[in-house]
């Protein structure tokens, strides 16, 4: 792999993106390959668990608030962010998984699950391939079985390996 890689998951709202997210996640940590995600939410989230102190410390107007061990940490600031910014911060990983991020200029693979959609919505060079159940979907890029996450991984690590 010649340095860090940045692939949005893509596709419209339900169509399974945490899913796909989840299973690529343990399929390609077998190949070696270190993953962080970053998600975008259109809405406003709760950043934190209410009870908690570091809660408290946001409800009593703190502008921020990290709590942290000696493996993880969880830092909630109010400020404006780009997921460039948050992409800096997991630099020790060899993929960045975006999960969203369907009109941006991010390279990009894209659900389309029939319970919800039957034809692609990103266009542009920027689309990598499609990860569909929908029978007989043809386009100008691989195409992946829903199920078969296998398969595309080996797709990313190719990808990843060529860019």
């Amino acid at each position: 792999m010649s340095g860090q890689k940045v692939l949005a998951v893509s596709g419209v709202k339900n169509s399974g993106k945490t899913t796909l997210i989840e299973a690529l996640i343990p399929a390609l940590g077998r190949r070696g390959v270190s993953v962080a995600t970053v998600k975008h939410d259109g809405h406003r989230f709760e950043a934190d668990r209410p009870g908690t102190d570091s809660c408290r410390h946001l409800a009593a107007g703190a502008m921020g608030s990290a709590v942290f061990d000696g493996e993880k940490f969880q830092l909630v600031k109010f400020a404006p962010v780009s997921e460039q910014e948050l992409i800096a911060l997991f630099s020790e990983a060899d993929l960045i998984l975006l999960e969203g991020f369907k009109a941006s200029a991010w390279p990009k693979i894209e659900l389309v699950r029939s319970a919800v959609s039957q034809r692609p919505v990103c266009e542009g060079v920027s689309l990598l391939a499609l990860v569909t159940d929908v029978v007989g979907l043809s386009a100008e890029v691989p195409v992946f079985d829903l199920n078969d996450v296998e398969k595309l991984s080996d797709f990313l690590l190719a990808w990843m390996d060529e860019a």
